[in-house]
């Protein structure tokens, strides 16, 4: 069974030599005084913000990796201290939301749909906490307490564009996607993604199969491999995956089979040029990262904030890794798209 993993980390801003100097020293006259306390004083406030991850945990090339981007780049342009945490089960969730809440935390944050329920009560029980939930999952008849703010995304907007490049770029006429749980969320990226398609080139086909009905299937590289080699042998020559850590395993079959991957949530481009032919970026470590600066400079407001094309929040990834794959013309159609999108002309479903 994986057991929790706390991990506390401390960034500070850069400062001239002199003023490090004068920091260690009163650093160390700090701990002499008052060593054994859990929060240690110092001559600046430090923003305290805990992290708590979702399936897959850091490392994923994706989703965590991405939230744990905007934390340490928040934490290089603010003074922050923060607390990293790895759930080991279901049950971890809620208690290490607890954990962070009771600790005197400003800015709590749970990583993916999973800790909807557990945030909402835990928020409810500590009023004077801040919160944040990426993926919130905004179920009828729930209603978001005033200390937190829901971080939802137009996923399908981003997946859009991602499966009007596959079209264009396939030659078998068979393109595939991947997702990890079968729910709503991840329904979302497998809808804009097959729009795409059929938007672009209505006679490619859009092979879909799903690695599970449990967080299990957001982390299951030997999983996401079986898939899409299936996929690959029925003729599929890109395949699209929003699985996780899952997804690795879809671009070793693609390593396997001569194909190529669309990565997601994160860039992905560089873990194998020529493989993966772009990434469908979802900009969870921008929302993480104006979080935890409207919580620094008190404007923070609970509630709903969604990020699609027209907030720069989900995209796709040309750069010098995948630049070759695709040609001017498709970058073209692909802006041509995204303005039609962001105009209102295209309207794209979320199932």
């Amino acid at each position: 069974m994986k057991r929790p993993v706390f991990k506390r980390s401390i960034f500070r801003p850069s400062v001239g030599r002199r003023s490090v100097i004068a920091g260690i020293i009163l650093t160390l006259l700090l701990c002499f005084s008052g060593c054994g306390r859990e929060k240690q004083e110092t001559s600046e406030t430090r923003l305290q913000v805990g992290l708590v991850f979702d399936v897959g945990g850091k490392g994923d090339k994706s989703f965590n990796d991405a939230a744990y981007r905007g934390l340490t780049q928040a934490a290089r342009d603010y003074p922050v201290e923060f607390v990293e945490f790895e759930p080991g089960e279901d049950a971890d969730r809620e208690s290490g939301l607890r954990k962070l809440a009771r600790g005197g935390y400003d800015l709590v944050i749970g990583v993916g749909f999973l800790f909807t329920d557990a945030i909402t009560k835990v928020a409810r029980d500590f009023p004077e906490v801040h919160f944040a939930a990426v993926d919130y999952d905004l179920k009828p008849g729930l209603e978001i307490p005033p200390n937190l703010v829901a971080l939802k995304f137009r996923e399908e907007e981003g997946s859009f564009l991602v499966g009007a490049l596959a079209a264009m770029k396939s030659r078998t006429g068979t393109v595939g996607f991947i997702g990890g749980m079968d729910i709503p969320l991840i329904h979302k990226f497998e809808a804009g993604y097959a729009h795409g398609v059929r938007t672009q080139n209505p006679q490619v086909e859009v092979l879909v199969n799903y690695a599970g009905a449990t967080g299990k299937a957001f982390d299951d590289p030997v999983k996401g491999q079986e898939l899409a080699l299936a996929q690959f042998n029925r003729g599929a020559d890109i395949i699209f995956q929003a699985a996780g850590t899952t997804g690795l395993g879809v671009k070793e079959a693609a390593l396997e089979k001569g194909g190529m991957v669309i990565w997601v949530d994160s860039n992905g481009n560089y873990l194998a040029p020529g493989t993966i032919l772009t990434s469908m970026v979802k900009k969870v470590d921008v929302a993480v990262y104006e979080t935890i600066a409207a919580v620094h400079d008190g404007l923070f407001q609970g509630g709903i904030r969604e990020f699609g094309l027209a907030e720069d929040g989900v995209g796709y990834v040309i750069d010098e890794h995948n630049r070759e794959l695709i040609d001017d013309q498709m970058i073209a159609r692909l802006e041509e798209l995204k303005a039609a999108v962001i105009a209102g002309d295209i309207i794209v479903p979320k199932e």
